[in-house]
């Protein structure tokens, strides 16, 4: 008998050693069920966030973890728990005005752009119709991302084969008027990111060089001097997109390019005119040109009495056939006339036209709108040289998501260029109304299409929103060494952004797809898989030791009873 339990204990303990891999199987495809689904990366990137004198702007979250929803619901849908994919074709403007308004409920936004508007593509696109259509849609959601205080996370991505493939899948889900959820399946969209931070001490780096004129033998009275300015810095609904090819990359290009061929004229004493040549680069153009004003105030006040006039160069890459001078003294100020003349009769030989537009400026408002405001302030004759026709507003068209490199016409920054280099040489040598040209086509001074196509190129891939560039930043750095490069005494200014701006940090992410079964599909396969080795494993025991010994393991055990004394 006792040898009989033994053989019995020692079968059951076979039998149940023979399940331990069936288990384990088991568990495999329990997890398999869970976790196999399958993950694309695609990068993306967050709406800007920041605060203006404690009042916030942007988005105001960047973690996300939510299932996919498209346009496919009607308006007004509560999609509090999903993540609402709209691809810049399908742009309802109102639709996403009701969830920035917080009419309706939204668990995040993910904006899918056209990638004609990726930095630094050159091909395919330009200036098409279909494009410019986009700009402005671009334009319009923008303004409304970046003046909101959006209570959910805004993320940019670019449209792509797996972006595509996931919005049509989606698109059919949501069309039987069913969101995806647990039970549901579909997609999920999965940001894991710390919590954004502020940026503390967000710092302005002002870049300028010399190019000193000729003195005359024994003149010991100080040169007049041309200054020759341009913002770099951009502002954008996101800022690790905000480029601004045109604003105000081609500024700074046109800058670059005639402080080259000017540095060319001075190093021969013989061609070195006699006034100063001061370029310099500022930062906090978006934020009412603060660098510029820091930058002046620190000049030596001789210096800058110095200053026969600056020309500031904004946005003139994308023109056709006129340029406008903005100015804040009148029209008839001598100074302004003598300018505007000079601009118009190069412009003329160049065969294209120059402008002159007067806006006063109002000394009880801090709020300037151009550059050259910044020096009228402090009494400095000074314009502003644009293509645009009105002023930007603040924080607004200082380096869009549509401010792209294919929006930059490379020979409209080289006409800039020309203007600008003969005006200043007929100014400098007293050429004025005399049919000379120094910077002719195929001479040592002819303006380099390859040095310009060149910096507009790097620019196009650079974003410089000014509080997320350090003081060591490439991009800075390169700027100083082409000024070395061309003139004497670079120096760089650090300076504070104006403290009533704050910006917070968490700029780009990277989103994870995950294409999810549903709860419902997981459990039939659950059951049907549990059903599978039930059966399996009832065979394995009945053809080993007999249909007995099978029952035997689910026969409850009789419960012994104690006998009383």
């Amino acid at each position: 008998m006792v040898d009989e339990k033994k053989s019995k204990q020692r079968h059951r303990v076979m039998v149940f050693e023979s399940m331990y891999p069936i288990v384990a199987l088991m568990l495999i495809l329990v997890a398999c069920v869970e976790l196999c689904d399958a993950a694309t990366v695609v990068d993306v990137y967050r709406l800007i966030q920041y605060d203006i004198s404690g009042v916030p702007f942007g988005s105001r979250f960047s973690s996300l973890n939510h299932h996919a929803a498209s346009l496919s619901f009607q308006r007004g849908a509560d999609l509090s728990r999903s993540v609402l994919i709209l691809p810049l074709r399908e742009l309802d403007i109102g639709f996403v005005q009701d969830y920035i308004s917080q009419k309706q409920s939204l668990g995040g936004l993910l904006i899918l752009l056209p990638q004609t508007f990726r930095p630094g593509n050159v091909g395919g696109g330009g200036l098409s119709s279909e494009n410019d259509g986009f700009r402005k849609l671009l334009a319009q959601l923008e303004k409304i991302l970046v003046h909101g205080n959006i209570p959910f996370p805004v993320y940019f991505a670019f449209e792509n084969e797996e972006t595509d493939a996931m919005l049509a899948d989606v698109k059919k889900n949501d069309a039987l008027g069913q969101q995806a959820t647990a039970t549901t399946g579909g997609y999920k969209l999965v940001i894991s990111v710390s919590e954004p931070k502020k940026i503390a001490s967000p710092i302005i780096t002002n870049i300028q060089g010399w190019l000193p004129g000729l003195r005359a033998e024994g003149d010991s009275n100080q040169l007049p001097t041309i200054a020759v300015v341009a913002s770099y810095d951009t502002f954008g609904a996101a800022p690790a997109l905000s480029v601004g090819s045109d604003s105000n990359g081609s500024g700074v290009v046109a800058l670059l390019e005639v402080a080259r061929l000017f540095s060319v004229l001075y190093a021969n004493p013989k061609t070195r005119g006699r006034y100063n040549l001061l370029f310099a680069l500022t930062s906090g153009g978006p934020y009412n040109y603060e660098g510029t004003q820091k930058w002046l105030k620190s000049l030596d006040q001789r210096m800058r009495e110095s200053i026969d006039y600056a020309i500031c160069l904004n946005s003139v890459g994308s023109w056709d056939s006129e340029l406008l001078i903005h100015v804040s003294k009148p029209p008839d100020n001598a100074y302004i006339k003598q300018i505007f003349e000079g601009f118009s009769n190069v412009a003329e030989d160049l065969g294209f036209q120059v402008a002159l537009k007067h806006k006063k400026i109002n000394i009880s408002n801090s709020r300037v709108a151009w550059e050259h405001e910044q020096f009228s302030r402090l009494r400095v004759t000074a314009a502003t040289l644009s293509e645009l026709s009105t002023p930007p507003e603040l924080l607004e068209n200082a380096g869009s998501l549509s401010d792209t490199r294919q929006l930059v016409n490379e020979d409209a920054i080289i006409k800039g260029v020309k203007l600008v280099a003969e005006s200043l040489a007929k100014h400098i040598y007293g050429h004025q109304g005399k049919d000379i040209k120094i910077f002719v086509d195929d001479s040592s001074l002819a303006v380099n299409p390859f040095y310009v196509r060149s910096w507009l190129d790097l620019l196009s891939q650079t974003p410089r929103v000014a509080p997320f560039l350090s003081k060591n930043e490439p991009l800075i750095m390169a700027l100083k060494k082409e000024l070395e490069d061309y003139t004497a005494e670079v120096s760089v200014q650090h300076e504070s952004l104006d403290g009533s701006f704050t910006f917070y940090d968490s700029t780009k992410a990277s989103l994870n797809i995950y294409q999810v079964a549903s709860v419902t599909f997981d459990l039939l396969l659950l059951l049907v898989l549990g059903s599978y080795l039930i059966v399996l494993f009832s065979f394995l025991v009945i053809t080993t030791r007999g249909l007995d010994d099978l029952i035997s393991l689910f026969r409850r055990p009789p419960s012994r009873k104690v006998k009383m004394g």
